[in-house]
């Protein structure tokens, strides 16, 4: 009988079979305690606010308006209306829009094989943003796409940046290249909107539309939540069923051409895809930091990099995070919240310099 030491540093008898590693544990050892998690944060959203609810009455809303009958009302109409038309429909705003700028950061960093790259530093969120812009101030196809309106103009503005992105990443051949025009395009699109609000824009539109790009969900209803959703779940299942493709990027451009890849045109698909999960996202909430960055990397060290685990994991993270996010941005002040953005930004940096110095600390030992 042998003695061997495990990844705890644990001695374990030979014979005995080994804990599997972290990256190798069944995927819904990890995703099933997210869910619960996730469905513990979207209660707790719903149940905290100015009218404090309990727990249990959310749950018993809930189930009696998607079964009626399964529980004779105790509560008032004005509580079962803060539930259902207000707070639910938030909380789950949040949770899409969480998963979709997970997702969306887990495949730019896979695409562009840089740890940095974000749906925010490849100047995608700002392109979004400005195309929303236009529409408000120029009024431009208001309406024509009905609830997608916003969405389909966020897209169409975050093409913008990308085109550039692509176009220079095509001729330098170097995937560096990608993240650092996208932070000048981030700059670029920035200003944009600052000149357009500035120039073109009333007070009040100026007002409307810095609130928005500050980041929350404070107009949240179920009309805006099927834009996100349904963007959200096409997307991620295309993105999903390219996860072997997108862990052959890992290995290297030559090598995934060698495989038989076409990688220019596939990295432009999931730019694209990149580019429709921020647009959903920032169409419904503005721009909101961070998320996209620092998730997958959370996301990593439950799974491990590969894509077709390491995705659904960052999406149920980002969107536990985003509606934590959103709880601490209305427990914060009684008499007004905070912008989500503000909150992932305080938090998310702080945990961002964490990440590089345990990250570079090891490399230097």
């Amino acid at each position: 009988m042998t003695t061997v030491i495990d990844e705890a540093g644990e001695r374990v008898r030979g014979d005995a079979p080994a804990p599997p590693p972290a990256g190798r544990r069944p995927l819904w050892l990890i995703l099933t305690p997210l869910l619960g998690l996730l469905a513990v944060s979207i209660a707790a959203g719903v149940s905290l606010g100015s009218v404090s609810i309990p727990i249990g009455d959310v749950w018993a809303i809930v189930a009696h308006r998607l079964v009626p009958g399964s529980f004779d009302p105790w509560w008032t109409d004005a509580r079962e209306a803060i539930v259902i038309e207000s707070r639910l429909p938030r909380a789950l705003m949040a949770a899409a829009v969480g998963a979709s700028l997970a997702v969306a950061g887990g495949v730019a960093q896979a695409v562009t094989r840089n740890p940095l790259a974000d749906p925010f530093l490849l100047g995608v969120s700002s392109g979004a943003g400005f195309g929303v812009v236009i529409l408000t101030v120029l009024g431009v196809g208001a309406g024509v796409w009905g609830v997608f309106t916003l969405p389909m103009a966020a897209f169409l503005g975050a093409l913008l940046p990308l085109a550039g992105v692509v176009l220079v990443a095509r001729r330098a051949h170097d995937t560096t290249a990608i993240v650092l025009v996208g932070a000048a395009m981030t700059m670029v699109f920035g200003s944009l909107n600052t000149f357009t609000l500035l120039v073109l824009g009333d007070d009040h539109q100026l007002g409307t539309v810095m609130r928005w790009l500050a980041g929350g969900f404070g107009d949240a209803g179920w009309t805006m939540l099927l834009a996100p959703v349904t963007i959200l779940a096409v997307a991620g299942t295309v993105v999903m069923l390219c996860s072997r493709h997108l862990d052959l990027l890992l290995t290297g451009d030559d090598g995934a051409t060698a495989m038989g890849m076409n990688v220019p045109r596939f990295r432009i698909l999931m730019l694209l895809l990149v580019s429709l999960l921020t647009a959903g996202a920032v169409a419904v909430s503005g721009t909101i930091g961070f998320i996209g960055l620092l998730i997958p990397h959370l996301a990593g060290y439950f799974t491990g990099r590969t894509s077709a685990r390491l995705l659904p994991t960052a999406a149920m993270l980002g969107a536990v995070a985003l509606v934590l996010a959103d709880i601490t941005a209305r427990a914060v002040s009684d008499g007004a919240e905070l912008p989500v953005g503000v909150v992932t930004g305080v938090v998310g940096g702080p945990v961002f310099l964490f990440m590089l110095w345990r990250r570079y600390g090891k490399a230097a030992r």
